[in-house]
């Protein structure tokens, strides 16, 4: 494993995010291991960091996410960059969410702590009101409670005006080869974020394309995602060429999709598709592919 600065941050992470929406059962306990999520866990943690992970990402709306990955990570929180969320936008509400984050965490302090899920202007305006959560977030960085602040977004438009309000230091951003080549999609987030020496930290890379009504066997096999990945078993090639695509937007860390499969499948291709620049060949192969798929584009159409 090698490893990058996380933006102004000064982080060292791992160049492969452990997603925390991996260690949940929650709703999903029919996934792996029926019955019995702290094992599985604690078996995919220990992967994790067996295998040189140090930047791990987590929130409250995961399931039971942080219980499982908080248990997973006892005796190792110096090791690791933490990284959670909160999705409310009043400051009360919000406190109430990140003192039991820090709980089920068992730790005193996030290394990165994010707005998460703004996915319009409006999220934006709520947030910056005087009883908005960047009250809180302020408070926890001065406190040194989070060492910095960030953002997750599903909308670009939201994104770059959260950006204009605030410096903050990180951006978690949808990177997809779909939704870039088709519209554009993170070029100007993207762009935002590294004129203000924002760590880039991509998710939804290795998503093929939006579910569709007959998706119903990749439903029950990625039931933690929110749109179709791209199959490892079947599809490796165009998964490998997604993921470079997202490295070539100039991102610090990819999350991988939210199961173990694809977790996997991202450490196995780690050097290859940050050593390798995405080939002529390979883009080629996604520009034939989006023929196939760009008239089902994951994002709503409020978020473009």
């Amino acid at each position: 494993m090698k490893y990058t600065i996380l933006g102004k941050t000064g982080l060292t992470i791992s160049r492969i995010t452990y997603g925390g929406i991996v260690s949940t059962m929650g709703n999903y306990s029919h996934y792996t291991y029926e019955g019995d999520g702290q094992k599985a866990s604690d078996e995919y943690v220990s992967f994790a960091l067996d295998s040189g992970i140090t930047y791990f990402d987590v929130a409250p709306s995961y399931g039971d996410a942080q219980e499982r990955l908080g248990n997973s990570l006892v005796g190792s929180r110096d090791k690791i960059v933490l990284a959670c969320k909160t999705r409310y936008r009043d400051y009360d509400t919000a406190a109430r969410d990140a003192e039991r984050s820090l709980k089920l965490l068992h730790t005193d302090h996030f290394d990165v702590y994010q707005m998460h899920a703004i996915c319009n202007t409006a999220d934006v305006e709520r947030a910056f009101q005087p009883d908005g959560v960047m009250k809180l977030m302020e408070e926890l960085k001065r406190s040194g409670t989070a060492r910095n602040v960030g953002i997750t977004a599903h909308s670009e438009k939201a994104a770059v005006m959260a950006m204009g309000l605030y410096d903050f230091d990180t951006l978690l951003f949808p990177t997809n080869w779909h939704m870039n080549m088709a519209i554009g999609y993170g070029s100007k987030a993207l762009e935002t974020a590294r004129s203000k020496n924002m760590g880039v930290i991509a998710m939804k890379s290795m998503i093929e394309r939006a579910f569709l009504e007959n998706d119903v066997e990749a439903r029950k096999r990625w039931p933690k995602s929110w749109c179709k990945p791209f199959d490892p078993d079947t599809q490796g090639e165009l998964l490998v060429a997604a993921m470079k695509y997202a490295v070539s937007m100039g991102i610090d860390t990819l999350v991988p999709a939210g199961d173990i499969d694809h977790f996997r499948f991202a450490m196995a291709h780690e050097n290859e598709i940050w050593e390798e620049s995405l080939s002529e060949k390979e883009r080629l192969l996604l520009s034939k592919h989006l023929e196939l798929v760009k008239d089902h584009l994951f994002m709503p159409e409020r978020d473009r």
